[in-house]
């Protein structure tokens, strides 16, 4: 039995009548009688009685047209669904974004995808260092990264998004919080809060980078691992800390931010996927990122100094 047999018997049965089921069919009468017939001696069961003026469903065929409308249905539904699929309308996609971009890129990125691809389900995986990340895209947990290059993974596709400065994040009650700008020597004595130093966060490295070109390197670090958590801790006033511009957005009570005075030391914001991934739903959410962000560029040292500033 084929799918054709069950269409020819869909038409038959709604028709009661063989020559309109075939007009309908764009087919000869005589096949379509046929084809019946060796639906019936397939299943064993008669499913229309046939008199020279109608055609009439016995209470076996009754049954039969209701689950033969069944199959139909599903059949041209799941062809529906797999185009919807294979042009990237549907589909399931992990996302994981570092620790800054989940409190400004995340919120904005979400509603659009949401109202763009709603067919889209996302799984969003916010505070992620980048290599947890890079570990994540190769074990197939994660289909999308939001990280902070470099990434040394010759089966990682990454694209810089934009460069953002560091900026000073303060307790209210320092006696810099009044200032608009900040002098990053000022703060040569302060305890500082930076992210983990064992994973080799990019923007740990920044910050010593930063404070070296300075004068000085910190003398006393409490490594966090969530920016929130980070924020919160200046908040406390258990020291200060170097963050990306970016991270502003994330609002605690009790800590100030302010840009540096005299630095221009910056951290990349980079989106990564897997080389070998084709999925057309990732490439349809790509070029949504490039066209929300300014345009992704390939992640080589020629063109760092062209990309759009945060």
């Amino acid at each position: 039995m084929e799918l054709r047999h069950l269409r020819y018997f869909v038409a038959v049965a709604e028709e009661c009548h063989f020559g309109r089921a075939a007009a309908r069919l764009h087919i000869a009468q005589p096949p379509l009688s046929q084809q019946i017939k060796q639906l019936e001696d397939d299943l064993g069961v008669t499913l229309l009685t046939r008199s020279t003026r109608r055609v009439e469903l016995t209470p076996a065929g009754q049954v039969y047209l209701e689950r033969a409308r069944t199959v139909l249905t599903a059949v041209a539904a799941a062809g529906v669904e797999a185009g919807r699929v294979a042009a990237g309308e549907i589909g399931r996609l992990a996302i994981g974004f570092t620790g800054s971009a989940t409190y400004e890129l995340l919120p904005t990125l979400t509603r659009v995808l949401r109202a763009d691809f709603p067919g889209i389900e996302l799984d969003l995986k916010g505070e992620m260092l980048t290599p947890n990340q890079v570990g994540a895209l190769q074990d197939r947990a994660l289909d999308i990264g939001f990280l902070r290059p470099p990434v040394h993974a010759r089966d990682l596709v990454v694209r810089l998004l934009r460069r953002e400065p560091l900026i000073a994040v303060l307790p209210a009650t320092h006696p810099l919080a009044a200032s608009d700008t900040v002098r990053l020597s000022k703060l040569r004595d302060e305890p500082f809060i930076t992210y983990p130093s064992h994973n080799r966060s990019v923007v740990y490295d920044a910050v010593l980078e930063a404070c070296q070109r300075s004068g000085f390197s910190p003398a006393k670090v409490q490594e966090v691992a969530e920016t929130s958590t980070l924020v919160a801790f200046v908040a406390a006033g258990l020291g200060v800390a170097l963050v990306p511009a970016s991270v502003q957005h994330l609002k605690i009570t009790g800590a100030t931010f302010h840009p540096l005075a005299g630095t221009t030391q910056e951290v990349a914001l980079a989106v990564a996927t897997r080389a070998d991934d084709s999925s057309p739903h990732v490439a349809k959410v790509l070029a949504r990122v490039e066209s929300l962000i300014g345009g992704a560029r390939p992640d080589v040292p020629s063109l760092r100094g062209a990309l759009r500033r945060a």
